[in-house]
């Protein structure tokens, strides 16, 4: 069994003193522990279309003040807490709102704390996150849970595309997402797009607008964490001349703007508390107020928000607010990490160099599996960018005997070239290369343009400046 964490940083993290001291279970029945094995998943082909067989599972509490109840899971996720909105709710005092979430897998489980109050164990030893195989216990404030297998699996439904809009992929956690934006797409419902930077979050949502009833109207996009705190107010809901320092004149802001049209929100995490309320009210009312003006707007708006954050997790700490999350979270869709896709590197490789020099030779198979072996933190963007600076080092297309994309030989040969050359000329390349590179790496490291700028220690202008100079965009991440 694989733990994610051991009790010392769990305390590290700001969970309470009684979850990092006791680390063993100290009730009856929760010692027993059944033998299971392993059920494999299988993507199923019938008469209703394709889906993901996943073994199913019961949980069963065994103590605590729900002792007794059991539930069998009819999804890949189940979450556990107080609030009336999760899967498995408990009565339990020492339980947070939203304490845990269960995500099912062929190979057992994933559970996850929320930031829970009082933490979360698995057979006494406290994790964040944690793999673990069904027929596990687990401790959650002061109820002990077991989990079991089921006979009957749980039922996924996959899409039988392999792309929506731009999103590429063929394996099953992308098609598990394209179902279910294929399926929100023309409705009206306010969708929550869940995922680490770089998996594409943007391009979801434009495939949302582009598959609804809207698809005529506007596709406006801003950055809820790109924007300094004091402005991001009118950004959202414009502004009348005269009602701050610098305001000439009327500004429309991006609702407005987005009327008729879907309005996408990145990084609504970001979004700073005491502007929730009133971004809520916007949600509820369909109306904005300007920011210096008395009188309400009616707006036409779908909103699309998106955030590499876990809301849940934001919510118990208290940095967002729940009746903000509820509103926005209509249709939860997650986006999954290169990582937990890697079979889908090679048909993306073949996208982006296809794209980035149209007609070159496919990439060898050995860079391909060589490509699929590594994590990439920064998910698709990373891979893309890595494709992108194979591509620009390597030689021309049409060089006898040359690939069309291998392994970057490092700084070594640029700096030969460069050092042929008059003085001036070389430090000129040289550092446009060292330009190009530390903002391709700040932007897949940090996500946006505030972040990375933040990193590097420099205003965000100074970043954008230098992708224009190097003829970069942010947000390509197929």
């Amino acid at each position: 069994m694989e733990y994610g964490i051991d009790p010392t940083e769990r305390a590290a993290r700001g969970h309470g003193s009684r979850a990092a001291a006791r680390l063993e279970f100290d009730a009856p029945g929760c010692e027993s522990r059944p033998r299971v094995s392993d059920v494999d998943t299988r993507v199923v082909r019938d008469d209703a279309g394709v889906h993901l067989e996943l073994p199913g599972v019961k949980l069963t509490v065994l103590e605590g003040p729900d002792r007794g109840l059991e539930m069998t899971a009819r999804r890949g996720m189940v979450r556990i807490g107080t609030a009336s909105d999760n899967d498995l709710v408990l009565q339990d005092t020492a339980v947070s709102r939203r304490h845990a979430e269960l995500r099912l897998r062929g190979d057992g489980a994933v559970l996850r704390d929320l930031g829970s109050t009082n933490g979360t164990r698995i057979d006494g030893v406290s994790v964040i996150e944690a793999r673990v195989p069904p027929a596990s216990l687990i401790r959650l404030g002061d109820t002990c849970v077991r989990l079991s297998p089921v006979d009957e699996p749980i039922v996924v439904p996959l899409s039988s595309a392999d792309r929506f809009g731009k999103l590429l992929g063929t394996s099953a956690p992308m098609r598990q997402a394209f179902a279910l934006l294929e399926r929100a797409a023309p409705t009206e419902a306010t969708i929550l797009i869940e995922g680490e930077t770089g998996t594409g979050k943007e391009l979801a949502a434009e495939g949302v607008h582009d598959a609804s009833p809207r698809s005529d109207g506007p596709f406006v996009a801003i950055d809820c964490g790109a924007v300094s705190p004091t402005l991001i107010e009118s950004e959202l809901f414009g502004h009348v001349r005269g009602a701050f320092t610098g305001a000439v004149g009327d500004r429309r802001g991006v609702f407005e703007e987005a009327h008729g049209g879907t309005l996408f929100l990145d990084e609504i995490g970001e979004l700073p508390l005491e502007l929730q309320p009133k971004l809520l009210r916007v949600l509820e009312k369909r109306e904005i107020k300007r920011v210096g003006e008395s009188r309400p707007r009616s707006i036409d708006v779908r909103v699309v928000a998106a955030t590499n954050r876990d809301l849940a997790v934001e919510v118990n700490r208290g940095t967002f607010r729940e009746d903000l999350f509820f509103r926005l979270a209509v249709v939860r869709v997650r986006l999954p990490p290169l990582r937990a896709r890697a079979g889908d590197i090679p048909r993306l490789v073949a996208h982006f160099v296809a794209r980035l020099r149209p007609g070159a030779p496919a990439p060898s198979p050995e860079l391909v599996q060589a490509l699929a072996r590594k994590s990439w933190p920064g998910n698709v963007r990373q891979l893309r960018n890595a494709v992108e600076r194979a591509l620009a080092l390597v030689a021309p297309a049409d060089a006898p005997g040359s690939p069309a994309i291998a392994p970057a030989p490092g700084e070594a040969g640029l700096l030969a070239e460069t050092l042929q050359l008059p003085l001036k000329e070389g430090l000129e390349r040289w550092t446009a290369h060292f330009e190009q590179e530390y903002v391709k790496l700040a932007l897949a490291r940090h996500g946006s343009v505030s972040a990375a700028a933040r990193a590097a220690g420099v205003n965000r202008r100074h970043i954008q400046r230098l992708m224009k100079r190097h003829g970069m965009r942010d947000g390509d991440s197929e």
